[in-house]
């Protein structure tokens, strides 16, 4: 048997790996240290398995979901993290993270490499309505997080209410029912001291 084929799909498994170092400015709940991409990534899968009864959607294609949510961060292995709330060029990361995306995902055979990069691209694009549910869990997450830390983040990085809000309006694309969650708990957060407003 020629093995070449597997051989490509091992070397990006292997690659994948990296996704392990990469350090996020979201703490773990328990606020020993920070989360990193693969953690962030299996939470998120689990998250939206658990919440997608507040999908906009009802009709979800939730295979691909998690296709879009195991496969958004993998370019952070070339591009890095990058600060949420910081000064940051948005264009310039875009065009880092799709150089990444066709790195990683072209260790891949042809025919999986042209698929992984679809489905990145769809997550990127947010056209659909599987995008827009990924990229809703996608800032949930760290929302949730900040808030169970009592704010160790948000204090720490200068991070106020109206630059959560406005950074993540995105989630109410994907679920009015965890965007108004999403308001309860900043207005919370703000009212305890865990974030400016």
């Amino acid at each position: 048997m020629d093995f070449n084929k597997l051989d490509r799909q091992v070397d990006f498994i292997l690659e994948i790996d990296k996704a392990k170092q990469i350090l996020r400015n979201t703490i773990l709940i328990d606020a020993s240290r920070k989360e990193n991409d693969a953690e962030h990534s299996w939470h998120m899968a689990v998250a939206a398995m658990a919440l997608v009864e507040y999908a906009d959607s009802k009709s979800l294609d939730m295979l691909k979901v998690f296709k879009m949510i195991l496969l958004h961060d993998v370019v952070e292995i070339d591009a890095g993290d990058v600060f949420a709330y910081g000064n940051v060029d948005w264009q310039a990361k875009a065009e880092k993270e799709r150089k990444a995306a066709e790195r990683i995902f072209g260790l891949l055979p042809e025919n999986q490499a042209k698929e992984f990069m679809s489905i990145w691209n769809e997550y990127e694009n947010c056209e659909t309505e599987e995008s827009r549910f990924a990229q809703a869990m996608d800032s949930f997450m760290p929302i949730l997080h900040n808030y169970k830390t009592k704010g160790l983040q948000w204090q720490r990085l200068g991070v106020t209410s109206d630059k959560v809000l406005l950074k993540n309006r995105r989630i109410e694309k994907g679920s009015k029912v965890l965007w108004e969650y999403i308001q309860k708990i900043v207005k919370d957060a703000v009212e305890k001291g865990y974030l400016k407003a």
